[in-house]
């Protein structure tokens, strides 16, 4: 069983530095794949209401056989739930996946245009207080997002989880994020299966390792959570199986070289909602 490091985040709790993710991971799959990542030394469980398969990660978490104080649990709000309907819909969700307390809730796209972020933060905080919910933190926020959030309830949260990947690597939003004290967390770490660059697939062959473990590896060395998603046995293994070499400055630039301005997958924060 593979080990993971953690970051310290900034209201004195860590959080693993590699992740289960289960975006599109069917209900009815959850709780055999989160139960084998559990087994396979995954501590960090991510999902969300959107997901649609809270449930099924819940018993997942239960039927591992780990004492729930070692797996550290998020889940998200989505976006029609903000404003008043927050506290509503964390309780909804906590219901489903089964459990005392979430350890990590987030917003889960700021929505702009709604104006609701900040509402929906201090019911957070709120949640948070009351113990339901261990660390607060939100998802696809920029630095203008962010800024406004903070200034307006001195609270920061403790991570940003935001579309990442070596195409799209993210650097001023990293040093904003880490600027304020807030973990980088990142989804999609694998650009959505895209590891045939080959740059990659040439340290890949130095290290006798997968384009995957690559990927995720430098994810590690440059300071972020990756949270990868796959229903394949064989590479939720894999998938944290990268604690066993490094990457060499070197190695570190070529996929630096990467990034691509417009390498976005995802939908943009400023309009998405």
């Amino acid at each position: 069983m593979a080990s993971t490091p953690t970051l310290a985040l900034n209201d004195g709790r860590s959080i693993p530095q590699v992740g289960y993710g289960c975006w599109q991971i069917a209900e009815d799959q959850a709780p055999a794949l989160v139960t084998q990542a559990i087994k396979a030394g995954y501590r960090l469980i991510d999902t969300a209401a959107a997901y649609g398969n809270e449930a099924g990660v819940g018993r997942g978490i239960r039927e591992a056989g780990v004492p729930r104080e070692e797996i550290f649990l998020t889940t998200k709000l989505w976006n029609d739930r903000q404003g008043p309907e927050a506290a509503k819909a964390f309780e909804e969700s906590r219901k489903k996946l089964g459990l005392d307390y979430v350890d990590l809730y987030l917003i889960h796209w700021p929505c702009p245009q709604r104006r609701l972020f900040v509402q929906t933060w201090k019911a957070m905080i709120a949640l948070r207080d009351e113990g339901k919910i261990k660390s607060i933190g939100v998802s696809n926020f920029t630095d203008e997002h962010l800024a406004t959030l903070i200034g307006e309830t001195g609270v920061t949260p403790s991570v940003n989880q935001i579309e990442l990947h070596p195409s799209f690597q993210r650097r001023q939003a990293r040093a904003s994020n880490a600027a304020r004290g807030i973990v980088t967390e990142a989804w999609s770490p694998l650009g959505q299966g895209k590891l045939n660059d080959p740059v990659i697939a040439a340290v890949a062959k130095a290290h006798g390792k997968s384009p995957a473990q690559v990927v995720l590896r430098w994810h590690t060395q440059i300071g972020d959570v990756a949270i990868p998603k796959t229903s394949n046995p064989q590479r939720i293994l894999e998938n944290i199986s990268i604690f066993d070499f490094t990457l060499s400055d070197d190695e570190m630039k070529r996929i630096e070289a990467l990034d691509d301005p417009n390498g976005r997958i995802g939908p943009d924060p400023a309009t998405f909602c």
